[in-house]
């Protein structure tokens, strides 16, 4: 079993959505679909390793800004057809900090962003459906709540089972921990301000996830329906025959 979290120097929260059972009893083919946090600080010895697999998309859901403040993933060094599909701001006002330690609140936010970012999912869905657009990687800046929202997706798409969607999202929770110490070793002029977010960074537990996907059901129906809500039925079609692997 390959491991499903890659090791790289350059990020905390770049994992491998293989090896997940769906209902029709197949798994999601390994080394095909990666989930991860911000890109920008990969070293030489990352650039050798995702070159070794094979990466041939990135899409960054980061804002412009984001992207403008800490850099974009380097295709100089590791050449992919890279898109930049800005979903959402997720990061809290200081007034909601308090909410974000709540789950309800959080799977309220996950739900706005498919509602009102139905548009960038379903592009982002369509990209990773072109043709050799296999293997490919999307991320956020921390790779839990946008990057969450769109894995989950998928994984619902590919017929993975609501539970396995929520020990996927669970997993960032450690990497959310490694994050918040590279984020006070990286800004140390801003720990006061780093610590006050750290409650929005941390939050990670399944209850979030578990309470988003019901949502989802409640407004949209199955995952087949919500596919063809986003319009992006024939594109799960092709995914399927593309990442599901008989066992």
């Amino acid at each position: 079993m390959p491991d499903r979290t890659v090791a790289l120097e350059g990020c905390v929260n770049f994992r491998d959505l293989g090896g997940y059972p769906t209902h029709d009893g197949r798994t999601t083919a390994w080394r095909t679909l990666f989930r991860a946090d911000g890109l920008h600080r990969l070293t030489a010895e990352d650039h050798a390793r995702l070159t070794g697999l094979g990466l041939a998309t990135v899409i960054d859901l980061r804002t412009p800004d984001e992207a403008a403040q800490r850099g974009s993933f380097p295709v100089d060094a590791v050449p992919v057809a890279f898109h930049a599909l800005p979903l959402t701001d997720v990061l809290p006002a200081a007034e909601e900090l308090p909410a974000w330690r709540e789950a309800a609140y959080v799977a309220g936010r996950y739900g706005a962003m498919v509602t009102e970012g139905g548009p960038v999912l379903s592009e982002a869905i369509g990209l990773l459906a072109g043709a050799d657009a296999l293997p490919a990687v999307w991320h956020c800046s921390a790779g839990k709540d946008r990057t969450g929202v769109l894995s989950a997706l998928l994984l619902a798409f590919l017929g993975v089972p609501d539970e396995v969607i929520v020990e996927d999202y669970a997993l960032s929770a450690a990497a959310m921990e490694r994050l918040l110490d590279r984020l006070r070793a990286e800004y140390p002029e801003a720990e006061e301000q780093v610590m006050r977010y750290a409650p929005a960074v941390l939050h990670v537990v399944p209850e979030t996830m578990e309470q988003f996907l019901v949502e989802l059901r409640l407004e949209f129906g199955s995952p087949d329906d919500l596919a063809g809500h986003l319009g992006v039925a024939g594109a799960v079609d092709t995914l399927r025959r593309r990442v599901l692997v008989d066992t």
